[in-house]
């Protein structure tokens, strides 16, 4: 039980570094489009761009979760096991796919890193929009 945890602490801190990679990589178009004077579209535009850019690091998360239900036979097959993946890392939990009971705790960390990694990218989220909306002083729109 305690290398399947150690495991999924690893895992969890793979998603660290996935998540800050990703916003790092939307920091400098935010940077850029903070600097030029704002329209509802561009606004609008930028926090498409942001929204897709942070689905995509979520859904590299979710993919290595399931890669490795998959590598260690904890799901029959990949669609089985990304798809318990999303339910489990969003906390949708439908509950039609059960991991093995050896590996439930490890289930439970990957809900706590989604918890985390969705709550990292709405205050990203919030601080960007945040900024659209304040005075439009130089120093106040920079990101």
């Amino acid at each position: 039980m305690l290398l399947k945890l150690l495991l999924a602490l690893s895992l969890m801190a793979g998603c660290v570094v996935i998540h800050a990679s990703g916003i790092t990589w939307s920091l400098s178009p935010m940077e850029r489009a903070a600097d030029s004077s704002g329209s509802f579209w561009r606004s609008t535009w930028l926090c498409i761009r942001l929204a897709v850019r942070m689905i995509v690091c979520h859904l590299v998360e979710i993919s290595i979760w399931g890669l490795f239900y998959l590598w260690n036979a904890a799901m029959r097959d990949l669609p089985s096991a990304l798809y318990f993946s999303a339910v489990t890392y969003t906390t949708t939990g439908y509950g039609d796919l059960i991991l093995p009971p050896e590996w439930r705790l490890v289930g439970g960390v990957e809900a706590l890193t989604g918890i985390l990694m969705c709550g990292w990218s709405t205050a990203f989220f919030f601080a960007v929009v945040s900024r659209l909306h304040t005075t439009d002083t130089p120093e106040a729109r920079r990101l």
